[in-house]
C-alpha cells in the first residue's frame, strides 16, 4: 500500500464508513456479536523521515479521572498499540493508537491493525467506564 487512497478502498469494500476526508477514514467496528462497537479512525502522518505513515486509532476515555500510572503499566504490557492523549470535539482523550509507514504495509496487516486497536480500544472502554460503550 504506497498512499492513503489505496488504503481507503480497501477498507471501503470491507468495513462500515462513517466518515471520510481525504486524509481520514472512520470504520465503525461491531464487536462482541453486534452488543458492542468501536470507531476506528485512519490517518495519513508525515514522518520526520519524509515517509508517510498510517495511524490506526481510537479514543478510549476522557481523560479527566483516569489514574495515569494504571494506564501506563498497562501500555507496559500490551504487544501492540500505544497510549496516547488526543482531542475529540475539543476534549482530551485517552487514545489508542499505532503508526505503520506505507512502505511496510500490505491489505492483511490493515485488517489486523483494524481489529487488534479495535478490540484492544474496546476492551480498555470497559475497564475504564464500567462497561459502557460510549465509543
Amino acid at each position: 500500500m504506497q498512499n492513503f487512497e489505496k488504503i481507503s478502498s480497501h477498507v471501503q469494500g470491507k468495513y462500515k464508513i462513517t466518515a471520510r476526508d481525504p486524509y481520514l477514514v472512520c470504520v465503525e467496528l461491531s464487536l462482541a456479536q453486534g452488543r458492542r462497537h468501536q470507531s476506528i479512525f485512519l490517518s495519513e502522518l508525515d514522518g520526520e523521515d519524509g515517509r508517510k505513515y498510517l495511524r490506526v486509532s481510537t479514543a478510549v476515555a476522557p481523560v479527566t479521572g483516569i489514574d495515569a500510572r494504571r494506564m501506563l503499566a498497562f501500555n507496559w504490557h500490551r504487544r501492540v498499540g500505544y497510549l496516547a492523549i488526543g482531542e475529540l470535539d475539543s476534549v482530551p482523550y485517552l487514545q489508542l493508537c499505532e503508526n505503520r509507514p506505507y512502505d511496510a504495509l500490505t491489505p492483511a496487516e490493515i485488517d489486523r491493525m483494524i481489529l487488534e486497536i479495535g478490540g484492544l480500544g474496546d476492551n480498555l472502554e470497559r475497564m475504564l467506564s464500567a462497561g459502557g460503550d460510549l465509543l
